[in-house]
């Protein structure tokens, strides 16, 4: 192939600024990802599968339990490159930005309950690179978001206090009985968080194909506003981005939100003793201390972490 046919074939890449980034973050060539959103749109899912293959197909050997021990820099991201400014800029505060400010503006009068927490994804990992073989039964990318969504949503059946809103005179908690889980997004003009209503009455690929869509409207600027109201409960997936911890800040007038890291290798003691390799995700928790106690946010933490670490539980309390 020709440099013009190369050329020819890179402008037909359909890709959105924050998904370029993203690649470009994770050093990947867009010439070798199949893009799986409409007319072959290429999304931030398919970057992180595209990557995760990559990983997959090293084989770590844990025969002998050995660990590699990395850089400091062997996780860190690619520096960006930069235009230094030559003299003062002015960025106007509009769109996404303007309402991040107005919600973060209510968020930060609210007292932050913090709590963290460590899950093994081993048994995961596992069960969605079954789930993949379905993708195009379903018509979804199945990535881990559903998973943990789902997971969330049963949790909340159990703590309803925790997916709850409160008036503007806080005299109030008003538990939802719908679980609109909000999931903060990057875009090129800043973040933004839709919701999946009804989380609960959905099946697992059914939350998946929301969440694809709204990945997809969200890098294309194009979310509806009623995918941005009525949201419960809000979930953060720093993890794309190589974050492993995150002081998530609730979205009032919502209770919680918890925020997911990326998967890191880290050596384990198993049932017998022994040291071994497991897939270790963080996960961090915030609720508004007004109202929900430390105690209940480590029992819902809790139970979160028994439905992901063995998702036959999760299969068990489905209704």
């Amino acid at each position: 192939m020709t440099t013009s046919d190369n050329a020819q074939e890179a402008r037909k890449i359909l890709a959105s600024p924050a998904v370029r980034q993203l690649a470009k973050e994770k050093g990947v060539n867009l010439n070798e990802i199949t893009g799986t959103g409409i007319s072959g749109h290429i999304l931030k899912d398919d970057i992180i599968s595209y990557v995760e293959r990559q990983t997959d197909s090293s084989t770590a050997t844990v025969a002998d339990v050995t660990f590699h021990a990395m850089s400091p820099l062997s996780h860190s991201l690619p520096l960006e490159e930069f235009e230094m400014l030559k003299k003062d800029k002015m960025i106007p505060i509009r769109g996404y930005t303007r309402a991040m400010v107005k919600s973060m503006t209510e968020s930060l009068k609210i007292p932050h309950l913090g709590f963290c927490d460590e899950v093994n994804f081993d048994r995961l990992i596992t069960m969605r690179k079954e789930l993949r073989n379905f993708e195009i039964a379903y018509n979804a990318r199945m990535s881990f978001m559903p998973i943990i969504i789902k997971a969330v949503s049963l949790a909340l059946k159990k703590f309803p206090r925790l997916n709850a809103i409160v008036d503007e005179n806080m005299e109030n908690v008003i538990c939802k009985a719908s679980h609109n889980i909000s999931i903060a997004m990057d875009t090129p003009e800043g973040l933004v968080v839709p919701n999946i209503k009804h989380c609960e009455q959905r099946t697992l690929w059914e939350v998946a194909a929301e969440l694809n869509r709204l990945q997809e409207a969200s890098g294309k600027m194009k979310i509806d506003p009623d995918d941005l109201k009525d949201g419960t409960f809000t979930l953060s997936n720093i993890g794309v981005l190589g974050g492993t911890y995150l002081m998530p800040v609730i979205m009032a007038p919502q209770l919680a939100i918890g925020a997911i890291g990326q998967i890191s290798k880290l050596p384990r003691f198993n049932k017998e003793g022994n040291i071994c390799e497991a897939n270790v995700v963080k996960f961090s928790w915030a609720a508004d201390h007004r109202v929900i106690d430390g105690a209940t946010v480590a029992r819902f933490s809790s139970q979160v972490k028994r439905y992901l670490e063995n998702p036959s539980n999760m299969v068990a309390d489905l209704r």
